[in-house]
């Protein structure tokens, strides 16, 4: 049971829903502009989950292992930090979540193009490859691009550009230039959410020769920098809403942004960068509510049925 335990920590269940978010707003975009299949729903969706518990294998493996998870972390403890969980432990469950990646993104590719798209399926297992070696690659090595303050660029691509757009894609096998917008915005509130991580780990990371974003910048600027993020990510979303506008439910979606301007304007008032800790759980679960509103705000109920 203590094990089990170890490893749903090392899962990190928390960070679920905000993976999601793109395949939520993809999948609204294919129902827009296309169809939607269940079939592809529920692999994406399982797809997306394999990729993200990876991801954090690896990085409570490679943090782990480079020493960064010590005793000045601020954030919750790592099971190989607290020694649940032991180095060939985790390296064998990244190898075993490695391999269900690769069996579920065969399963999507399936049931996204049959064997009727070579072209599509070779792109998307390329894609798929790509996704695995980035949730790695994080933390892992001593290349991991996560040291080298490239984290955020990888967020935003992978979380909004791929989730987003790709997902779409396998509905509709097209790409529409609005939906550009809506990508832009989850990629953006994505990098907010480790923008925010970052944020609260600057002393430690810092300490730990682990080169964000934050620690190049600064506290300063890199509050700035995360305004910039939430203010841009809204003004994208306000502009497809203005393209598709058509009756007032169109407009839902923005509800979610009340929450988001509320943690702004904490985040902002917040001297202590080690109490930003809840604020990532906020702007996680507020874009995840985004993207629900997003589906219902450009989809009927009826298409889920």
């Amino acid at each position: 049971m203590l094990k089990i335990k170890a490893w749903l920590d090392a899962a990190r269940l928390r960070t679920l829903p905000l993976s999601l978010s793109g395949i939520v707003v993809g999948t609204a975009l294919g129902g827009m502009y296309g169809t939607f299949d269940w079939r592809i729903f529920i692999f994406a969706v399982l797809t997306t989950v394999g990729f993200q518990v990876t991801s954090n294998f690896a990085n409570d493996y490679g943090d782990g292992v480079k020493g960064t998870d010590n005793e000045n972390r601020v954030g919750p403890k790592r099971v190989y930090q607290s020694g649940l969980l032991n180095r060939a432990q985790l390296k064998g469950g990244i190898i075993i979540s490695i391999v269900i990646c690769l069996i579920l993104v065969l399963a999507l590719l399936y049931f996204s193009f049959g064997t009727e798209h070579l072209e599509f399926i070779l792109l998307f297992g390329f894609l798929g490859i790509l996704s695995i070696w980035a949730a790695i690659k994080y933390t892992v090595g001593d290349s991991a691009y996560g040291y080298k303050g490239f984290g955020d660029v990888f967020v935003f691509l992978f979380f909004g550009l791929l989730g987003v757009i790709g997902s779409m894609f396998l509905y509709t096998k097209l790409v529409y230039f609005p939906s550009f917008f809506p990508a832009i915005t989850i990629g953006l509130l994505s990098t907010g959410v480790l923008n925010l991580n970052n944020l609260r780990d600057y002393r430690s990371d810092k300490l730990s020769n682990k080169n964000t974003v934050i620690v190049k910048m600064g506290v300063r600027n890199g509050k700035i920098y995360h305004t910039l993020l939430i203010c841009v990510s809204f003004v994208c979303m306000l502009i497809f809403t203005i393209l598709h506008f058509e009756n007032w439910r169109n407009t839902v979606h923005l509800v979610a942004f009340v929450p988001i301007f509320m943690h702004l304007v904490k985040m902002l008032q917040v001297k202590n960068t080690v109490l930003l800790d809840p604020e990532l759980k906020k702007l996680a679960l507020s874009t995840f509510l985004f993207a629900i509103l997003f589906y219902f705000s450009f989809n009927d109920f009826n298409q889920l049925t």
